[in-house]
């Protein structure tokens, strides 16, 4: 559960279809996937606390070496923040 209000405005603005930075946020702290958005945002069912939402993905591509994720958070990013990461991740 996302108990951040900037992540939680994002995660409503997530859109079906649009793809997400997947990383671990617990262990290694860093991208290590693409994930796509099949269900927006709706209440987060481990809390009663209306405040709270999550969005359904599913898994599209591992990267092949995780980005540290020591700049980053759960925000939009533009084409060319994406373009970078990727970059940095070993992927065309």
């Amino acid at each position: 559960g996302v108990r951040n209000y900037a992540a939680r405005n994002n995660l409503k603005a997530m859109k079906k279809g649009e793809q997400v930075l997947y990383y671990h946020s617990n262990e290694g702290v860093e991208v290590v996937g693409i994930a796509e958005v099949v269900k927006e945002f709706y209440q987060d069912p481990t809390t009663t606390e209306e405040a709270w939402v999550v969005v359904d993905l599913k898994p599209v591509k591992k990267l092949k070496k995780p980005v540290p994720l020591s700049a980053l958070s759960v925000q939009p990013v533009t084409e060319q923040e994406w373009k970078v990461i990727l970059e940095l991740a070993g992927e065309k």
